[in-house]
């Protein structure tokens, strides 16, 4: 490795969430020192993702198909839809092992700051959805923002008289994330839904 390489190693490390120059700089000199247990492995590994990792064209979930396991599970299929922001929130669900439907990935929220618009995410997709799979219950499992809340009110304008809208309740705090609340929490909140 030339002195390139290595700079070129820490500035795509530091673009990563979570990691600046420094622990970038930390991470790839440990990566280096266990270079046969994880540089090499972690590598492939990546390089396999990069050829593999899709988008599911179901619901947005990111996997190796088309269609990603759990949309093509058939127990799975229980007329309950959750919707979440993105694939982190739909992760931090399946990690709580409370909800056994499907999912809706919306690819972000409304945000007329960031002239975000219903177009730009996958709403029409989820209308379509409903009518299609025989959806009898829409789950809103977005973040308690300004955006989540706008977005979830657009969505139920969509669906009204169409299907049970309900949203997540206790346990999610005003302006949490989905992906940084622990499991219990996640657990409480689906159960005590509330209609929208």
């Amino acid at each position: 490795m030339s002195t390139n390489d290595l700079e070129t190693l820490i500035d795509l490390m530091a673009r990563l969430p979570g990691l600046g120059p420094r622990s970038a700089r930390r991470a790839v000199l440990h990566l280096i020192r266990k270079r046969a247990l994880l540089l090499t492995p972690l590598s492939d590994a990546m390089q396999q993702v990069a050829i593999t990792a899709r988008e599911c064209l179901n619901c947005g979930n990111v996997g190796t198909t088309d269609i990603c396991d759990i949309c093509s599970d058939d127990k799975r299929a229980t007329g309950e839809l959750c919707v979440v922001e993105d694939v982190a929130d739909l992760w931090a669900m399946e990690r709580a092992g409370v909800f056994k439907g499907r999912y809706h990935v919306l690819g972000g929220t409304l945000s007329a700051l960031d002239g975000i618009g219903p177009e730009d995410l996958s709403i029409p997709r989820l209308v379509d959805r409903v009518t299609t799979e025989g959806v009898s219950e829409i789950i809103l499992a977005l973040n308690a923002t300004v955006d989540g809340q706008t977005t979830a009110h657009y969505i139920a304008d969509q669906l009204e008289n169409t299907v049970t809208l309900t949203s997540l309740a206790q346990g999610v705090p005003i302006g949490g994330e989905l992906d940084y609340l622990d499991e219990g929490t996640i657990t409480a909140a689906l159960k005590a839904r509330k209609p929208v």
